[in-house]
């Protein structure tokens, strides 16, 4: 795992990943770490180097350059994570299946030591895996001067800097001008998952059953130990509880 800007990673960054139950039962499965392809993405500034004001109901077509670079993402695959020390209610209900998912944590240390070297098929080379944390520029009035082909998935419209996202990104542009065939829709890179997981925290409306049938892919997987409650799953107190031999009644918070 190379760092894309020479000292812009803290190794030790706590990072989360949220995802549905059935996508982190199929990386446990498969031991593998899903990249998606970055058109995959809702975000239509996704690679831009500025954001032009246009004029209400202007619908012209995609241009020789738009599609270019619409190729261009579809060659680029990267896994998103969220920089933060404590988890995100937000991120839970955008991409944590409503509340319903998992969070993995890891650091950028232990992805350095998880994730195993990929190809496209055995016979090919390796691919280069960058890292890094995306920079947030406001792409209205400063637009990127010449970014590389990778570098500019690492800077995003400011508009959406609430995710301080780091990511992961490998770029099969390459692969593909020696007639490689590329997936369309994305890559899973092996990973040692005992390296990567630090937690795994199920989300604050994880059901019963869903908890009972990720009990044992996480036994199996050696993880079962990790597995936390989301401190969102907690039941609201309005008064404090007195500590046991303490006199006087409750009091209220404030």
């Amino acid at each position: 795992m190379r760092e894309l800007v020479n000292g812009s990673i803290d190794w030790d960054d706590r990072l989360w990943r949220y995802i549905s139950v059935a996508r982190f039962l199929d990386m446990l499965n498969q031991r593998t770490l899903h990249f998606a392809s970055a058109n995959q993405f809702e975000d239509q500034f996704e690679g831009a180097v500025f954001v032009e004001p246009v004029d209400e109901g202007d619908l012209s077509p995609m241009g020789f350059v738009d599609h270019a670079f619409f190729e261009l993402k579809r060659l680029t695959k990267i896994s998103c994570w969220h920089r933060r020390d404590y988890e995100s209610d937000a991120m839970w209900r955008l991409y944590g299946a409503e509340n319903k998912g998992v969070a993995i944590c890891s650091t950028p240390e232990r992805m350095r030591a998880a994730l195993k070297p990929f190809r496209l098929a055995p016979e090919f080379g390796i691919e280069d895996l960058w890292a890094g944390p995306v920079e947030y520029v406001d792409l209205t009035r400063q637009p990127l001067t010449d970014p590389g082909m990778l570098e500019r998935f690492f800077k995003k419209h400011r508009a959406f800097e609430w995710e301080q996202e780091f990511r992961l990104a490998i770029s099969l542009r390459m692969a593909e001008e020696f007639g490689v065939r590329v997936p369309v829709c994305g890559i899973s890179v092996d990973v040692d998952l005992d390296v990567l997981v630090d937690r795994v925290v199920l989300g604050p409306s994880v059901s019963g059953a869903q908890y009972l049938e990720l009990h044992e892919p996480l036994q199996r997987a050696g993880l079962s130990k990790r597995l936390q409650r989301s401190t969102l799953f907690g039941r609201p107190r309005y008064v404090t509880v007195p500590a046991a031999g303490s006199s006087g009644p409750p009091t209220s918070k404030t």
